[in-house]
């Protein structure tokens, strides 16, 4: 899949459906030449015009003409000073001041699979034909830093990942000021950016724009990826859509500050760059030490956004979550947040589990308020031990009472949190992160624990593993509810205090790599105040994550439209929830609010404290109807038919299996209109030489017929927040 071309230096990386080639300008400069739809046999790589772009675009030292320039090049990791104004991939302050870099060729290196990465969360494969490496060692000849670039394809999928290893070669100490994971190069600048922004409740609201001279700049400052953006960049042609045209898209495999850019020069090229945010990050690297940077992903498409989709739903389910849950389907679950709050017992905990187990739910999960002295949010995070007051027998009666009714049984945390009415916080004071002697500042009336220490997380670890191994939990909702402020680590040198928030993510992710191998039976799910860390890097040790805390079916509807440009259903976790909503106030139908957690994990978050027959009625329709295609919803290839971004009325999608035997449509009605235009959805993914039965109808419809033609919506969906759902079921 890679190979070397040794007469016109480049490197080819292809497999069946993507080609990605750099190569060497001048047998030093490493440069970028294609990528993008597979070419079976690579001529020009060394075909970038020489032109004399005037002396503001410099030629390197030496250079025996004028129409080479590190300002005009496509590179593949471009640094500072030495001729390139754009924005640099790495910075570097070297103990005598400088911060000039210049990188050259030194060698290469190919292997079959893919190495794992220190420390981090990255992609991996199981057997070694399913993947090949390419590591380019780049290094300074004058400052002796050595830059190593590591590129990694799949076989079957249009995915190359990349990631850098940066390691000081000199005597002195150096200074990282910046080192992203993955710079990319494109020759013109005819595209639309796809981003998503957005806040708590309104995560990753999908916006489409033209890329424009200058640069753009998406990131997170917060200590989180953040519910305010993801550590995602899109780039499509301007006539691109879900079904058709060419897409790119890089995804960083981290949970931390990130930087997502684009810079459009002035000769219409563009670059893009993604890594850790260079905005209060420095790194201080001691002779012969290195630093790894996170993975980027980075996936291609010919088929549209849809085609982007598969593409990392495909990596994600088979290559990126690990253990035993991976390929198994996720239970039903009903969540006591929005039933009790604070305000529960043993007593009434049975009750709503009697109540769950009646309508088909297979999960019961105790949210926030079992431990320390917690009876609301002021008080006891750090406190991993069960709240006598609420269950002065303990919590293991009840989890055997829910066993016993055939039911597992999960549990909120949220460890990298403390609250200062806490016995932790009256024995460590220092553990929490802070800078000097600043006041600290709180959010939701607690404060971090500083994970990048060993004996804080050592604590956490052993409170947990502790309390795992006296109480049969089968199931973890991992909760973050605060970004950081006033960063710092009490007992680091002044040097190295620019390191805090990295050291925290590598120290999360060191405990989440121990407790998850220690316990590989339970299944994680990830969540920050919702969505807030809904990120790759999470999702190497959890399965799936909370989408949001907004569970308005209306609200969901674009949420999870969006989030599936990235992430599989089966790793969206949606609930039903009480209307008017606790988040919206506003009221929809139980079809709908069933129609869209049945998009992902299907769980409950209604008040079943108290019957409603005709709810109840619903309930037990949907979970029947749920478990009869759960392995379709879970396991099937997501298509996007009508999005809710460029259309405000409806929105649809659908569910098809892996060999196409069958499938499941989607549409929801958003906002009616008097006398509406009859509306038609063109489906996609079956088998065109198929034919297909809807739900229970005697008759059957070519697949060619139902994607090409269409499918009429029969009635109409006439009202405010309702859905319908079709069968379709291949003929013999």
């Amino acid at each position: 899949m890679i190979t070397w071309n040794a007469e016109k230096q480049f490197f080819h990386l292809q497999n069946q459906q993507v080609s990605y080639v750099l190569g060497l300008a001048h047998q030093r400069y490493l440069v970028h030449c294609y990528w993008g739809k597979r070419i079976a046999s690579f001529s020009q790589a060394d075909d970038y015009p020489k032109l004399d772009r005037s002396s503001f675009s410099p030629t390197p030292a030496g250079w025996p003409d004028r129409t080479f320039s590190l300002d005009t090049v496509l590179q593949e990791y471009p640094g500072h000073g030495a001729g390139d104004y754009r924005e640099p991939a790495f910075e570097v302050r070297y103990a005598d001041g400088s911060q000039v870099s210049n990188l050259h060729y030194v060698s290469h290196q190919i292997v079959v699979g893919k190495p794992a990465l220190d420390g981090l969360p990255a992609t991996w494969v199981s057997v070694g034909d399913e993947a090949e490496t390419l590591t380019v060692t780049l290094q300074d000849p004058v400052t002796q830093l050595q830059v190593e670039l590591s590129y990694t394809l799949f076989r079957d999928l249009p995915v190359v990942t990349r990631n850098t290893r940066l390691t000081n070669g000199g005597t002195t100490p150096l200074r990282l000021l910046r080192a992203l994971s993955c710079a990319l190069d494109f020759p013109d600048s005819d595209f639309e950016q796809i981003q998503f922004p957005g806040a708590w409740a309104r995560e990753r609201q999908q916006h489409r724009q033209p890329l424009n001279p200058g640069i753009t700049v998406l990131d997170s400052k917060r200590g989180a990826s953040s519910t305010h953006q993801q550590p995602f960049i899109g780039l499509v042609r301007p006539e691109t859509t879900e079904m058709q045209g060419e897409a790119w898209g890089l995804h960083l495999v981290y949970s931390g500050n990130f930087t997502a850019r684009t810079e459009v020069d002035a000769f219409q090229q563009t670059r893009v760059l993604l890594g850790i945010n260079p905005h209060g990050f420095g790194w201080q690297l001691e002779p012969d030490a290195h630093f790894q940077t996170p993975e980027a992903v980075l996936a291609w498409s010919d088929s549209g956004l849809n085609g982007l989709s598969h593409a990392f739903h495909h990596l994600y389910r088979d290559h990126l979550v690990r253990g035993e849950h991976r390929h198994k389907t996720r239970p039903i679950l009903a969540n006591n947040w929005e039933s009790t709050y604070f305000d529960f017992d043993a007593e009434k905990l049975l009750r709503f589990a009697h109540n769950a187990k009646a309508l088909g739910v297979e999960l019961l999960m105790l949210d926030d308020g079992w431990f320390g002295e917690r009876n609301d949010d002021t008080s006891s995070l750090g406190d991993w031990f069960v709240n006598r007051q609420k269950f002065p027998h303990g919590l293991r009666p009840l989890i055997d009472q829910v066993h016993a009714l055939e039911m597992k049984f999960g549990l909120w945390f949220e460890p990298e949190m403390i609250s200062r009415r806490s016995e932790l916080f009256a024995l460590h004071p220092d553990w929490v992160i802070r800078a000097g002697q600043q006041p600290l500042s709180e959010g939701r009336n607690q404060y971090i624990l500083d994970l990048g220490r060993p004996e804080v997380r050592d604590n956490i670890l052993q409170q947990l593993s502790h309390f795992l191994d006296e109480h049969p939990v089968d199931y973890i909702k991992w909760d973050m509810n605060r970004n950081m402020t006033e960063v710092g680590s009490f007992p680091v040198p002044a040097a190295q205090q620019q390191e805090t928030a990295h050291r925290y993510l590598l120290g999360l992710y060191a405990l989440l790599e121990a407790l998850t191998q220690r316990f590989p039976h339970i299944l994680f799910e990830c969540c920050a105040g919702g969505g807030g860390r809904f990120d790759p890097g999470m999702l190497y040790y959890m399965p799936q994550a909370w989408v949001s805390d907004n569970t308005d079916a209306a609200s969901r509807v674009h949420i999870q439209y969006s989030t599936s440009l990235m992430y599989p259903p089966i790793m969206q976790c949606a609930h039903v929830s009480e209307v008017p909503n606790h988040q919206m106030g506003r009221s929809t139908s139980m079809a709908m609010r069933g129609t869209v957690a049945m998009s992902g994990n299907y769980g409950l978050m209604l008040d079943l404290m108290h019957s409603d027959s005709e709810r109840d009625e619903a309930v037990r329709q949907q979970i029947a109807c749920y478990k009869q295609h759960r392995q379709l919803l879970q396991f099937g290839t997501f298509w996007r038919l009508v999005s809710p971004w460029e259309n405000s009325e409806i929105a649809a999608w659908m569910f098809v299996a892996p060999d196409q035997s069958e499938a499941l449509l989607m549409a929801f009605s958003l906002v009616s209109v008097a006398s509406a235009p009859l509306r038609k959805l063109r489906l996609a993914g079956l088998s065109p030489d198929a034919r297909y039965r809807l739900d229970d109808g005697l008759q059957s419809v070519g697949g060619d017929e139902l994607m090409y033609r269409g499918l009429f919506i029969d009635p109409p969906l006439s009202r405010d927040y309702i859905s319908r759902i079709w069968h379709l079921t291949r003929q013999p």
